[in-house]
């Protein structure tokens, strides 16, 4: 299959996830279902249709080249399997039985048994392959250290015989030999009696050479004949299909070309997966030298434009958020500068504020007292008892999976991208992030230090200007005195 093939697969399996995860999020709480064995098909249902999908994507994963599509297929493909082992247990909690039987589902779903059994997947044996040769070579180092056992040793002294009871083992075996010996002897000579008999018979009526040519040219039509029409039947019994045909000595089987096929896959994939980890700091590195030092310039713009607009409506310099609370990036929430600026209205209005708390906490009584009516009213009824299904744990990540496929690669024009390489792009976007992060801790630093400064400058202005203030004030009163 190409990669294209494996693509339109991801998008099958992944239409089948929604449809279930439909079923798994309802707009509307589902009533109690009393019928055990209603809720038990549902169940099932959903059991089998999640192995299909588990299939289909462990197939994709397997082949798959493109290095950012087998890690969104790795998380899709271990939460689908998270999911079938909660409904595994939710069908043994009704069922009572670890063993369930499909057949009716099966036959209106138009399966067989085999296509919902669950194969081992490929993954779990490669993920272990090292760890499995590191198990060997610590074995046969063992093994070497201990070296070969003492065979003399294993020996049991009670099966050991004595020279007297070896010698007569060893006369019965030989008069055995002596005697089978004897006996295809006996059947020669016997043979050659015979052979003599039917000779002398057939001395007095010998066949005629014409005869006895037609007699050889006879059963030698009759042995062709015969061949003909076997080799005939077979020819068309593998062209109906009836009888596999048979395999050609000199072009490899069917299942050798998969295998070798796969085995080019894999060294593909082993090889892209390489060129993505090197790519991933390449980029980084890139995105610094190209792009940091524009992130950094924009990120000092905006603190120094936060320092002014606060201190211009609360009239003094902000306190820098500590690394521990977020750095910078708790400035550019929307909420903290709302606050700051809000903080003298609130003052100025604060006989308004305390009427209108007043009337929004009478509000709040009466809606709450509303709602006690109402729960009493509930309690009242009684509840149906059922079962309900419980929240999974591996769906919310299935849907936020399904949600990115969707964003990322569902719409994706890949026709540039025959050979299914790393998707350069994708990395920028990821790896801007993270550099961005780097460079905001770096002007956390040397922002806190220029707001130092200024708030270090401002205190030194104000208390150079009290001090002027003052002298000249004294000077004015001592030349009054002096007139």
């Amino acid at each position: 299959m190409s990669s294209e093939a494996f693509n339109q697969e991801w998008l099958r399996a992944q239409e089948e996830t929604n449809v279930l995860l439909e079923s798994e999020f309802p707009p509307q709480q589902p009533k109690p279902e009393k019928d055990r064995m209603r809720v038990l098909r549902q169940y099932s249902t959903m059991y089998i249709k999640y192995v299909l999908v588990f299939r289909r994507l462990e197939d994709c994963y397997d082949q798959v080249f493109h290095p950012q599509k087998r890690r969104l297929l790795r998380t899709t493909l271990e939460g689908t399997i998270g999911r079938i082992l909660e409904l595994k247990h939710e069908m043994l909690a009704l069922d009572f039985s670890e063993y369930h039987y499909f057949d009716d589902l099966l036959l209106s779903m138009k399966l067989t048994p085999n296509d919902i059994e669950l194969p081992i997947p490929k993954f779990f044996q490669e993920d272990t392959a090292a760890e499995f040769k590191d198990r060997e070579k610590l074995l046969g180092s063992i093994i070497a250290q201990i070296g070969p056992l003492d065979q003399e040793g294993d020996l049991d002294p009670s099966t050991q015989l004595s020279s007297e009871e070896a010698v007569r083992v060893l006369k019965v075996h030989e008069r055995a030999r002596q005697g089978r010996l004897r006996l295809g002897l006996m059947k020669e000579i016997r043979a050659r009696e015979e052979k003599g008999r039917l000779a002398t018979r057939e001395r007095g009526s010998v066949m005629p050479p014409f005869q006895a040519a037609q007699q050889v040219q006879r059963f030698w039509r009759g042995y062709i004949t015969r061949k003909k029409t076997q080799q005939l039947r077979q020819q068309e019994l593998e062209f109906i299909g009836m009888v596999p045909a048979k395999a050609d000595p000199t072009k490899p089987s069917t299942n050798s070309q998969i295998e070798k096929i796969r085995n080019s896959r894999k060294t593909t994939q082993h090889q892209y997966e390489k060129d993505y980890v090197e790519a991933l700091d390449s980029i980084k590195d890139r995105l610094k030298d190209t792009e940091g030092p524009d992130m950094k310039e924009q990120m000092m713009d905006q603190i120094r434009q936060w320092f002014i607009d606060v201190r211009d409506s609360t009239g003094k310099f902000p306190e820098f958020p500590e690394a521990e609370d977020g750095g910078s990036t708790k400035i550019f929430k929307e909420q903290v500068i709302g606050e700051v600026v809000a903080e003298p209205e609130k003052k100025g209005k604060g006989k308004k504020g305390k009427k209108g708390k007043k009337e929004g906490d009478k509000k709040e009584k009466k809606e709450k007292k509303g709602k006690e009516k109402k729960g009493k009213g509930k309690k009242g009824d009684d509840d149906p008892e059922g079962f309900v299904m419980k929240p999974s744990n591996f769906a919310p990540a299935l849907q936020q999976d399904s949600i990115q496929y969707a964003g990322v690669w569902q719409g994706r024009d890949e026709r540039s991208n025959f050979s299914q390489r790393h998707d350069a792009e994708l990395i920028k976007e990821q790896k801007r992030i993270e550099v961005e992060e780097e460079i905001r801790v770096q002007v956390d630093e040397l922002m806190r230090e220029e707001l130092k400064n200024l708030k270090f400058a401002v205190e030194k202005d104000k208390g150079g200007k009290g001090k002027k203030g003052k002298g000249k004030k004294g000077k004015g009163k001592k030349g009054k005195g002096r007139g």
